[in-house]
């Protein structure tokens, strides 16, 4: 199986809804209850680094970057938001979007990267400490998720080689 990375296109909104969907569903890796449209999506989405694992011509993952802070001092801090199609976990298509976007975020000028995980998706967890992320926060009962659940979130980061 031949995973190769690219830029996200417009023509791949629908995969990378399906597996946001997917995630929504499941309940482990965001607060939301609804995935947005496109045009909701990208406006709150940096135009940079928008990425897609793609697999025979199919989107099976995709990974993307909010800005944390609008105000010009944080222009260089991002968040991350990854997810990986449900039939396609466990085989290091998250380590291979996250390790690119890790890279191609430095060339951007990106030189911190955040990641917000809900304290028991220990996948998420294990992803972001292969990719060289360390844990630095812990939000206590930060937010309900679609069950009505208060849920703890960790707060992991990392620093670029460039400053």
């Amino acid at each position: 199986m031949e995973i190769q990375i690219r830029p996200f296109q417009p023509a791949d909104w629908n995969a990378v809804r399906k597996i946001y969907i997917q995630a929504i569903e499941e309940g482990g890796s965001t607060f939301q209850t609804e995935a947005p449209d496109f045009e909701s999506w990208d406006k709150n989405h940096l135009t940079e680094c928008r990425f897609v694992a793609e697999c025979d011509s199919e989107v099976i993952g995709w990974c993307a970057l909010s800005p944390v802070n609008n105000r010009e001092p944080y222009r260089g801090v991002a968040e991350v938001s990854i997810y990986i199609d449900r039939s396609h976990r466990k085989m290091k298509i998250g380590e291979t979007l996250l390790g690119s976007l890790c890279r191609e975020s430095e060339k951007s000028g990106i030189w911190s990267l955040c990641s917000v995980i809900i304290e028991d998706n220990a996948p998420s967890i294990s992803l972001h400490e292969k990719c060289g992320f360390r844990l630095v926060g812990y939000r206590e009962k930060i937010a309900r998720d679609r069950f009505g659940q208060w849920r703890n979130t960790l707060l992991y980061e990392k620093r670029s080689e460039i400053i």
